[in-house]
């Protein structure tokens, strides 16, 4: 424990001291009285993490810097009044939670992610009071502990696998129509296509209603969507999750990869401070190394990954966004690793994987993660989370800060959507309230449904849900029309192919480090379901050259949906309590009590793509800057409607400040000398569009380059 009395006296002469020497540091305001800072359970014990205020960015760009963009750390922060408390502490160790990335480092000071440092110091000493007495300096603006972030399910649930072999061998079983895609796992994705027998309304067991009654519709509408597209590869989506498999022959062509670095080199080629992050990166063991074949690892990311993006070509399974089979056709598979076996990333991890997927060109950030509801029951094990965005917000202050810039900085104002999108799951125990961080307000979050419109039995809801997708709330059958025992704990060998999972998710999975494929159930599996929908909406909006702000199309997500509450959420749905066995006790769910709760409605992929195409603002060919000598070139196709068939002639106002030429659709422009002038951009199809063209004496003149 601390000596308070040493430690308070200390502040309050470095206080003093500071008020009248204001060579060693700006003035610092007067402790507060009483400053309690929140610890979670689980924080990391001689670790916290500090946000300064803006005006100690001198001082701690001065002392900082040169460790910092190294990726080192440094022994003091140069503000002499923060280094005297923590020497208290004991030795201790600062560093930048964010890297330096020169070419996003000017948007990263201006949100105070600068700001941000994790600091190390004797695990003995109390970090209640340790986080206390830090929040007390007039230096420092925000406080919060360290700790690793948790899945919301369960690592030892055992899991139905099925080979590529099996799906192809039980294609003929299934009396559903034909679809869309030919991919044989497909007729068992009912969660895309609902016909309504979806598998075999004869194998329910009983009539208390616990098996999956299917209903033709509860479904994301995919085939209506897939008539009008089926993805666009510039459409990044980051999964924030266990490892992607990025060698699944389902979905090796839909992984994101940095082409600027070389894959595990140890050299961080691209400055973006992260080295040999060809794949994305593994922000649990700082490494390069995207990894899928712990023992503990489930195939959580693989799975949701298949759902956003497996490739429709007529092998496995389908993905809402996955393309059209042909090569670089579907939207891309932006692995974030934050779940490695047992372990998790810290908060300040999961910071920097968020806004690692922003500065490197996703548009979307899938989370099926989160805390637990804050109405979670604590008899059956839960630890209930925050309660209001204002609580979370002063608890997790980074996470916040890290959601907000991705949020405000992913897209471009020059793309489809400016800004980001973020989906998170609602959670899955069986509370009235989603958990944080999914339930921010500027997030979209998920409950989940079953294949008869019905809630997912463990789904939480609540009126801060904004949409439901599929979750299954599955049971387990074999082929012979026999229930399995244990419907939620088989573990299907892969060899056999008998079983058939009915109201579950069927997507990628893996298997002892081999690509297979499985079923999975809960909020985790409704979420990418909205996150695949999204990025079809926006690879649509790339089709028909709209551009959204982010705000805008999550709204527009909002409203593109099924009416689920006037017919389906009558009367009781029955259960099997924890989902353990059938010999669990039955548990009744009162399906009016979820009116209003499960969002606004269940997403529909046909509905959003219709919207999109009249709604958003015309994209815009952007402003040109470019140095006196040299040259910026344009794609003028993806400014324009079937712009690949057009021609275009192109005009500047001045040819003494910058002239301008056409080869098929690429426009280039060349400074001339230091000005502005007009260039105007006409199509063969009379469209035209006028921009100015900016030159300077130097591509560094008033940072804008």
């Amino acid at each position: 424990m601390m000596n308070n009395k040493i430690l308070y006296s200390a502040i309050f002469a470095l206080s003093l001291a500071a008020c009248t020497d204001d060579t060693l540091t700006p003035a610092i305001d007067a402790p507060e009285a009483e400053t309690e800072v929140t610890i979670p359970a689980g924080a990391k014990s001689g670790e916290l993490l500090i946000k300064f205020k803006p005006e100690m960015t001198e001082i701690l760009d001065k002392t900082l810097s040169a460790v910092s963009r190294s990726g080192g750390a440094a022994s003091r922060s140069g503000i002499p009044s923060t280094d005297e408390v923590l020497e208290i502490l004991g030795g201790y160790r600062f560093e930048r939670v964010f890297p330096v990335d020169e070419a996003t480092e000017e948007r990263t000071r201006a949100a105070g992610l600068h700001l941000w440092y994790v600091v190390k110091f004797d695990e003995n000493a109390s970090l209640q009071e340790a986080a206390n007495s830090l929040a007390r300096l007039g230096e420092v603006s925000a406080v919060q502990a360290n700790h690793e972030i948790k899945r919301a399910y369960r690592t030892d649930m055992k899991r139905t696998y099925v080979s590529a072999a099996a799906l192809e061998s039980r294609t003929s079983a299934l009396s559903a129509s034909d679809g869309f895609f030919n991919d044989p796992g497909y007729k068992y994705q009912w969660h895309y296509n609902n016909v309504g027998d979806y598998p075999f309304d004869d194998l329910n067991f009983d009539e208390t209603g616990v098996a999956s009654h299917s209903k033709a519709g509860s479904d994301i509408n995919c085939e209506e969507a897939w008539q009008l597209c089926t993805g666009d590869p510039s459409i990044i989506v980051a999964v924030l999750d266990e490892g992607v498999m990025n060698t699944h022959p389902d979905l090796e062509g839909n992984i994101w990869k940095n082409e600027d670095e070389t894959y595990l080199s140890g050299d961080d080629n691209d400055g973006n401070g992260y080295k040999g992050d060809f794949y994305g990166y593994n922000f649990v063991k700082n490494s390069p190394l995207v990894s899928w074949s712990d023992e503990s690892d489930t195939g959580h990311g693989t799975h949701v990954a298949g759902t956003i993006a497996a490739m429709n070509n007529n092998e496995g399974v389908c993905g809402i966004a996955g393309g059209d089979g042909t090569q670089n056709s579907g939207v891309k598979i932006m692995s974030c690793q934050v779940f490695d076996g047992e372990n998790g990333v810290t908060l300040d991890g999961e910071a920097k994987a968020i806004k690692y997927a922003a500065d490197n060109g996703a548009v979307i950030l899938q989370c099926s993660w989160g805390y637990n509801s804050a109405y979670a029951n604590m008899a059956m094990g839960f630890t209930p989370g925050p309660e209001t965005e204002e609580e979370w917000a002063a608890t997790y202050p980074l996470e916040k800060d890290a959601l907000d810039y991705f949020i405000n900085n992913a897209g471009s104002p020059n793309g489809v959507v400016e800004g980001g999108i973020v989906v998170f799951a609602a959670g899955n125990e069986y509370a009235a309230k989603p958990a944080f961080p999914g339930a921010y307000s500027k997030c979209i979050t998920v409950a989940a449904v079953d294949a008869s419109y019905t809630p997912a039995s463990y789904s939480n809801y609540g009126v801060e849900t904004d949409v439901c997708a599929p979750g299954g709330d599955g049971e387990y059958y074999d082929l012979l029309g026999q229930s399995a025992p244990e419907y939620v704990d088989v573990n299907i060998d892969a060899d056999k192919n008998n079983y058939i999972s009915q109201g579950s998710i069927l997507s990628t999975l893996i298997r002892n480090g081999q690509p297979v494929y499985g079923y999975m159930d809960g909020t985790s599996m409704a979420c990418p379901h909205v996150s695949g929908v999204v990025a079809l909406g926006l690879s649509y909006a790339v089709k028909e050259r709209r551009h959204f702000k982010a705000e805008e199309f999550i709204e527009l997500v909002k409203s593109s949906v099924k009416d689920i509450y006037d017919e389906y959420y009558t009367g009781k749905k029955t259960y099997y309590y924890g989902h353990s066995n059938f010999s669990a006790p039955l548990t009744e769910m009162v399906l009016s009590e979820y009116v209003g709760k499960m969002g606004t409605g269940l997403i529909d992929a046909g509905l959003l793509l219709k919207n999109v195409a009249g709604a958003g603002t015309d994209m815009k060919v952007p402003n040109v800057y470019v140095a006196v000598g040299g040259t910026s070139s344009i794609n003028l196709a993806g400014y324009f409607k079937a712009g690949e068939t057009k021609t275009y002639i192109c005009s500047v106002a001045d040819s003494s400040v910058a002239t301008v030429t056409v080869d098929g659709s690429v426009m280039k422009v060349t400074g001339v000398k230091a000005g502005s002038t007009n260039l105007t951009v006409t199509t063969s199809a009379g469209e035209e569009q006028t921009v100015v063209v900016t030159v300077r004496n130097s591509a560094n003149d008033n940072g804008w380059m």
